[in-house]
């Protein structure tokens, strides 16, 4: 089943669903400006930016990073956010008998590219308070939510007047637990069948570096 064409058609669908949302409850925060959208990069960027210009809001990216398996590097086993806080996965952690060395490791890793990334996508822009602010965080999907969870601990941090969570996908098991960590969820479509972001969607590319940049400069 695909639902998206591509990450911009989701965030075109996306973009419906928060209008009545926005319309009832962040109406007052929209006309003052209040209101911030975060991407998570690379993929999330995509979504988030047209979510931003249709609402004609500002544009910003959190970083936060997947620890993955020694086994299978897309098979997430933790995260780790902008400011060194690591989010494990416990169960995986024991069933796999990860050593803690290679988490170490993992961390410090992970550390460096969010740096990196960092110096990449927000030297031009200036950073935006997120206190007392209404925060859209966007992905082009969850499946584990680590790095979604571990972006919100990030954002709840800095004191926001509100975080709604927009993605296009999720799994239907997963929906009640992400309601329960934000203000509002809102997303397009919560299958019971579930296995990857990827297999919703008609064309999935990795999103290239310079995409983000191109999005983020192409905003407010």
């Amino acid at each position: 089943m695909k639902l998206f064409v591509d990450r911009f058609h989701a965030g075109k669908l996306l973009a419906e669903k928060l209008k009545d949302l926005i319309a009832s409850k962040y109406l007052e925060d929209y006309k003052k400006d209040n209101i911030v959208v975060l991407g998570i990069p690379r993929g999330g960027v995509e979504v988030a930016y047209v979510i931003a210009k249709e609402f004609d809001l500002p544009l910003r990216v959190i970083i936060p990073r997947k620890i993955g398996a020694p086994f299978n590097e897309e098979f997430a086993i933790g995260a780790v956010t902008e400011d060194g806080e690591v989010l494990l996965n416990t169960e995986a952690m024991l069933v796999y008998n990860i050593p803690k060395e290679y988490l170490i490791k993992k961390v410090k890793e992970e550390m460096g590219e969010i740096k990196k990334r960092k110096e990449l996508y927000q030297g031009f822009k200036e950073e935006i308070p997120l206190k007392d602010k209404v925060v859209i965080l966007v992905d082009d999907g969850i499946a584990t939510g680590l790095t979604v969870k571990a972006a919100l601990n990030y954002i709840k941090k800095q004191n926001p007047k509100a975080i709604i969570l927009a993605v296009p996908v999720l799994p239907a098991d997963r929906v009640e637990t992400f309601k329960k960590l934000v203000d509002d969820l809102v997303y397009v479509e919560a299958p019971i069948d579930f296995w990857a972001v990827g297999q919703f969607y008609q064309s999935f590319p990795q999103t290239s570096h310079e995409t983000v940049i191109r999005l983020l400069k192409d905003t407010r």
